[in-house]
């Protein structure tokens, strides 16, 4: 498939700039036997599923990413966007540093009032570095001064300042890993509410861990799928979830992938027989049509940008003409886009 085919006109008024209450999103729900498309409220998600369905949930935690240091001698402001975590004994870390044309090699950055000193060590790509923090203390405290300095990591999509309420609401209720840059956004619309009353139907949980890199967000810019290449990303499965997945697939019930990135994390684990491995390491799968799905039979996920990976992804499980046109009528309907918008479902 070709990058064209994902372009459509997306008024820039729905694109939400911030979240509706826990669990009160709008969910249109896309049918793939029936090609019918419905309209509903998040809660009304627990009629889809029954007895021994499983929903796949990605546990990564965002941490504040964003930073804004001084470089020494002018004072400059640099924001540096904290990638991943290098070498933790020497606090190396990958970053993306901005504006880039002002940092070289060698320059040293200052946060604040704080004791945390950053000195570039490397360029990457053009905006890329890698900085080696200098703070003495253990990693505990380093991660505390992160997090007090650091602001959370709204895509440059949301075009508004971030909030305090962002540290909250930018981050699923079941959060549990640090790791990521950019929240697994299909899971910030569960409450504990929910959850518990899907518990008691019988509906079970298989959390797996994907930290979220800013690769979901890198402009694809070749024409052709086949060449674009996606940044890695960490990730683990442990036994306990892919035991609870395979015991559903087995049964013949639903499995729920709970946003692209739970999605992609059990795609790239898949036994000979089509069950779900067990793994820790590192995935750059780029699911786009036509695509043989193993072990998600069902799908909630957000409307996402056009040109995106995520809906390529999005439409090589739902299919891409029921995609297209769930995304018409989603405009049509002046449905919310993006992170902090509404919600699919596609069984």
């Amino acid at each position: 498939m070709k990058l064209s085919e994902f372009r459509f006109d997306l008024p820039q008024s729905l694109v939400a700039l911030y979240p509706p209450e826990r669990g009160e999103a709008r969910l249109m729900v896309v049918d793939r036997k029936t090609k019918t498309i419905e309209h509903k409220q998040f809660s009304d998600i627990l009629s889809y599923f029954g007895d021994g369905d499983v929903m796949v949930i990605n546990n990564t935690k965002v941490f504040p990413a964003r930073l804004y240091g001084n470089k020494e001698k002018t004072g400059a402001k640099i924001e540096v966007f904290l990638l991943r975590e290098l070498n933790r004994e020497m606090r190396l870390w990958d970053v993306l540093v901005d504006p880039a044309r002002k940092i070289r090699v060698g320059n040293k950055l200052y946060f604040g009032d704080s004791d945390l000193v950053a000195e570039v060590i490397d360029n990457t790509t053009s905006r890329g570095r890698t900085i080696r923090f200098l703070f003495e203390g253990s990693h505990e405290e380093f991660m505390k001064a992160i997090d007090e300095l650091g602001e959370t990591p709204l895509p440059r999509e949301i075009k508004r300042k971030t909030e305090d309420s962002d540290r909250d609401r930018y981050q699923t209720i079941f959060a549990q890993h640090v790791g990521a840059v950019a929240a697994p956004t299909a899971g910030l619309h569960f409450t504990k509410t929910i959850m518990k009353r899907m518990e008691i139907k019988g509906i079970h949980f298989a959390p797996i861990t994907l930290h979220v890199g800013l690769g979901t967000f890198r402009t694809v810019d070749v024409e052709d799928l086949t060449k674009h290449k996606t940044d890695s990303e960490n990730y683990a499965i442990t036994d306990s979830a892919a035991s609870i997945v395979n015991t559903a697939l087995d049964n013949n019930r639903r499995v729920c992938a709970v946003g692209t990135t739970s999605l992609k994390a059990i795609e790239s684990s898949v036994s000979a027989n089509g069950r779900l491995k067990s793994v820790e390491g590192w995935t750059d799968r780029f699911i786009f049509p036509p695509y043989d799905f193993k072990i998600a039979n069902s799908l909630l996920t957000n409307f996402h940008l056009p040109e995106s990976i995520l809906i390529m992804m999005t439409s090589a499980f739902g299919g891409y003409d029921l995609i297209k046109q769930a995304y018409e009528v989603a405009i049509q309907e002046k449905y919310k886009f993006f992170s902090y918008g509404d919600a699919m479902l596609i069984l």
